[in-house]
């Protein structure tokens, strides 16, 4: 599967994970579309340091691969950055996937955790496959049920729809907080192969951002307070998805 750390994989506007997940205020859609200081952008993408005429230079700094994390319980931040709805998603670059997995055997029981990626390496919707169901059995009946910060790259989507068409056993639906880069050509095709597959795919509605958070987070018994505008994103995404699979 492609590599997310470039382009045209999940947007990575390179600003501070740790500030956007604590600072206050409404975040509107044209955020994404602001220029990123070119000194911040600097500091962001290398070390910066002065040459003999007083300008920056960058030196480039390599990102260590990132192993997929996996989990029962998401940080209530980290949830509340990662699955934030907003249309233009500044800094958020790793795909976070909670999943339900039935293998059809009511003795086994109901599966269920996260995963996350980052950087190089697999991605968390390949990850699930080799590491949640690695052993696959044509004789069972296979309900998958994925909560996704964003849809799946076009490389993901791809391979998702080739293996559930060669696994007619297996039924997989797909709930995402964000369209991701939905206006490319090649990301719609992996949509309508996914939808073509038999995969359902939906955007999230705040119903669904309360479960997540009752679910998969680390809640401390908290109610989930959704952020302003969360009912107005959702309708904007999934008239989206809908215009692409129709």
């Amino acid at each position: 599967m492609a590599d997310k750390s470039h382009a045209p994989m999940r947007k990575k506007e390179k600003k501070d994970e740790a500030a956007d997940m604590t600072k206050d205020g409404k975040e509107v859609k044209s955020e994404g579309q602001k220029t990123e200081d070119n000194g911040e952008a600097a500091a962001n993408n290398g070390t910066a340091a002065n040459d003999q005429n007083g300008d920056f230079e960058v030196e480039p700094m390599e990102l260590p691969p990132f192993e997929i994390i996996a989990g029962d319980r998401i940080d209530p931040l980290v949830f509340r950055f990662q699955f934030k709805n907003v249309e233009y998603s500044s800094g958020r670059n790793k795909t976070f996937l909670c999943y339900l997995l039935d293998k059809g055997n009511p003795a086994d029981g109901l599966y269920k955790g996260y995963l996350e990626d980052e950087h190089s390496g697999s991605h968390a919707e390949e990850a699930f496959f080799t590491q949640c169901l690695p052993n696959y059995d044509p004789a069972l009946k296979y309900t998958i049920t994925w909560y996704v910060s964003s849809t799946p790259c076009s490389a993901c989507a791809t391979k998702i729809a080739e293996m559930l068409k060669a696994r007619r056993n297996m039924k997989l639906s797909i709930f995402a907080a964000r369209l991701f880069e939905w206006e490319e050509e090649e990301i719609q095709a992996g949509l309508k192969a996914l939808h073509g597959a038999g995969c359902k795919l939906r955007v999230m509605k705040p119903v669904d951002f309360s479960y997540i958070w009752d679910t998969f987070v680390e809640n401390e018994e908290q109610p989930l307070n959704l952020w302003e505008d969360c009912k107005e994103n959702y309708e904007y995404y999934q008239e989206k998805l809908a215009d692409i699979l129709q």
